[in-house]
């Protein structure tokens, strides 16, 4: 290159180069410089922020976002959090001593705070089982075993009449004498309740298919509300209940279960086998007594029934027994012979212990309708029976013939059986039964 052709001189083109080199090394210094300026301003925040995250950093405590963080900004968060307890606001001359102390007692001063909180959530996992009660009907356990009578007895008859009508004509009034007098109450408690109905009830009120459905209600359980003595087998010791009924009633089942029910309460139970000539039937009360942990005292088979009794009574007497319980043979109440020996085996009973029997129960069959009628004025001619036990309800529709019975008889019912198990023999009470019998029809 010709230097000479330029308009500058060759020193003033080696000072401008010079020039222009200088000032690209300076900014190169520049730069280098300012870089490690910053790297080392880094290192300084760094190491600022290294300082409380190398300490115990309080959960929900904010990242420190200075290099001097003000102790004020992290105090705030942890008040918010959780107060402090009065022991970690003393003075700070004692905290060193009694650090560990305080941290054991953050756990008691907030069990206090938590408690209230749990109180109303317990309080409403406890169910309240009294305000039930009051809306469950009375009748509601005895419903079910006399579902069969309610379906297909009298009353579900005159439900079928009555449904539907608000009013009754004189053509209605006649079915309702139709279903009465067919029904298994028995004839004359038929007639006495039409008859009844005639006079007692206006002719508006005939005419009221609630009104008609009210009366038989309430006649029906003034039928079965006899006056009878209340029931206590703690009235003497040993009491004597003597059992009897024809045959395949449910005579020794129902003894089975009235022990059962006695033992359950803490009475000492006998049971006397004086059906000595059904085969098995002993044995059937031998099983019971298993059952119950009563004693049994039974003869030879085909043994005098009044000499087994009696040996069973006297040693309740001798031995203290709270309750004797003597079952009996079956027997159709056609024979005249063995309704006698009945009377033979109470005359027995007197001798092994005074004033027995104490009570005189006859165990009915309710599947047998109107012939358990039948049946009940024989053996009451015989025997001063003093109680009744309907048995089998849960198995019929003819459950009305207890109507019948209390009509016609003037014997209370004290037991009824509706099912198989113990708790299926449940004393009489007759507001109880007619609320079950009536009630599908009433609401």
């Amino acid at each position: 290159m010709d230097l000479s052709s330029l308009p500058i001189s060759p020193t003033e083109l080696y000072e401008l180069i010079a020039v222009v080199g200088g000032v690209g090394v300076t900014g190169a210094l520049g730069v280098l410089f300012v870089r490690r300026a910053r790297a080392a301003r880094q290192r300084q925040i760094d190491a600022v922020d290294e300082v409380p995250a190398a300490l115990p950093r309080r959960q929900g405590a904010p990242k420190a976002k200075s290099v001097e963080p003000e102790p004020e900004e992290e105090a705030e968060p942890d008040k918010e959090e959780a107060p402090p307890p009065r022991s970690v606001r003393a003075s700070s001359a004692h905290a060193p001593a009694h650090a560990h102390k305080e941290r054991a007692e953050e756990p008691e001063a907030a069990a206090p705070e938590a408690e209230p909180e749990a109180e109303p959530r317990s309080a409403q996992v406890i169910p309240f089982p009294a305000p039930a009660a009051p809306k469950e009907k009375k009748g509601s356990a005895l419903a079910p075993g006399l579902a069969r009578t309610r379906s297909s007895g009298f009353i579900a008859r005159l439900g079928e009449l009555f449904s539907g009508r608000k009013e009754l004509d004189p053509s209605v009034v006649d079915e309702i004498e139709k279903v009465l007098l067919t029904a298994d109450i028995g004839v004359k408690t038929s007639q006495k309740l039409l008859e009844e109905i005639r006079s007692s009830l206006s002719r508006r009120e005939l005419k009221d298919p609630d009104a008609v459905w009210a009366f038989l209600r309430r006649r029906s359980a003034e039928m079965l509300s006899l006056p009878a003595p209340e029931l206590d087998f703690s009235s003497a010791k040993p009491f004597v209940l003597l059992v009897i009924g024809v045959n395949g009633s449910g005579k020794t089942t129902t003894i089975g279960k009235l022990a059962a029910k006695l033992a359950g309460d803490g009475k000492r139970v006998l049971l006397a086998a004086g059906d000595t000539f059904r085969a098995a039937a002993a044995e059937q009360l031998e099983i019971w007594a298993g059952r119950t942990g009563a004693t049994i005292v039974r003869g030879k088979e085909g043994a005098d029934p009044s000499s087994v009794i009696f040996d069973g009574v006297k040693r309740a007497v001798t031995e203290s027994f709270d309750v004797a319980i003597a079952d009996t043979a079956g027997r159709l109440h056609t024979k005249v012979d063995l309704m006698q020996e009945l009377q033979k085996v109470r005359r027995t009973l007197a001798k092994a212990a005074p004033g027995a029997p104490h009570e005189t129960w006859l165990v009915i069959d309710s599947t047998s309708g109107q012939n358990a009628i039948a049946q009940a004025q024989i053996f009451t001619e015989a025997m001063a029976v003093s109680g009744i036990v309907l048995t089998k309800l849960d198995g019929t529709a003819k459950g009305g013939v207890i109507l019948g019975i209390a009509d016609q008889l003037k014997i209370p019912v004290r037991y009824v059986g509706v099912g198989e198990t113990v708790d299926d023999l449940r004393r009489f009470d007759p507001e109880e039964f007619v609320e079950a019998l009536f009630a599908p029809l009433e609401g």
